[in-house]
Parts: structure tokens; C-alpha cells; sequence
């Protein structure tokens, strides 16, 4: 079995936190004031760019690879609705991809994030069954 290892230290008088993995560069968490200083990012938020970096890197390995696409670039933005009532877990979330290559079409793309959430993205299969996942594409074929 893989093991991943983060290591958290508080940096201030607050609830800001630097998180390290393996010999990566810091990542700061922390909250919205007052319970934090909003210097940092949220848990939720790094829960996204996890989630949204996830789905992207099976996109792309799985069009570039395995359907032998060229794909010259993609953006990801996420965006999660965050519920009213405590604990303010995220309910909703909307994924927009916008790829770049002169070779794809969005049924390929739909195809591959079947694939992508099914059977490559661990985050995905984590969020899977609790939130929400709205996906929007867009492809620039010039």
C-alpha cells in the first residue's frame, strides 16, 4: 500500500498553517477573519485545485497518450457551492475545461472524463456519491 505523507506546523497566533510534501515548496492554509487572517488558502479552496489538477492530469493523459490527441493547452477553473449549514462542506461543483488542439471533439473529451472519473481520478472517486460535478467544455480548434 502507497502512503502520502503532508506535514502541517502552525506559522502564526491564528490557525494559519504551512504544509509540506516530500521536497515540494510550502503551501499556506488558513481561514476567513476573524477565525483567521485570509492570508492562505482555505481547505476547501486547495480541495478544488486538488480535485480540478486531478481530473486535468487524467484528461490530458488519457488525450494525449492513449488517444494520441495534440493538445497544445488547457485551463481548468472550479468552482464549488459551498452549503448554508455547518460543517460548510461543498455541494456543488462546476468544472470548466478549455482545451486547445485542432484535433478534438467534445464527445472525445466527454468520453475521456467518463474514463477520467471512473477509473483514473482519485479525488474524483472521493467527492463521488457526496457533491455534485457539473462539467462544462470548451474547445479552441485553430
Amino acid at each position: 500500500m502507497d502512503t502520502l505523507t503532508v506535514k502541517m506546523q502552525t506559522i502564526d497566533e491564528k490557525v494559519m498553517f504551512s504544509a509540506t510534501s516530500r521536497e515540494n515548496p510550502e503551501v499556506v492554509i488558513d481561514y476567513f477573519p476573524p477565525v483567521g487572517t485570509g492570508s492562505g488558502y482555505t481547505s476547501l479552496e486547495l480541495l478544488l485545485a486538488s480535485f480540478g489538477s486531478c481530473v486535468g492530469t487524467g484528461l490530458l493523459t488519457l488525450l494525449r497518450f492513449r488517444m494520441k490527441k495534440s493538445i497544445s493547452g488547457m485551463s481548468v477553473a472550479v468552482t464549488g457551492t459551498v452549503r448554508e449549514e455547518h460543517p460548510k462542506a461543498i455541494q456543488h461543483i462546476v468544472l470548466k475545461l478549455k482545451i486547445k488542439a485542432k484535433d478534438l471533439s467534445e464527445p472525445e473529451v466527454r468520453g475521456a472524463l467518463q474514463v477520467a472519473e471512473n477509473e483514473i481520478c482519485p479525488v474524483w472517486a472521493m467527492v463521488k456519491g457526496n457533491v455534485t460535478v457539473e462539467t462544462e467544455i470548451e474547445i479552441d480548434n485553430t
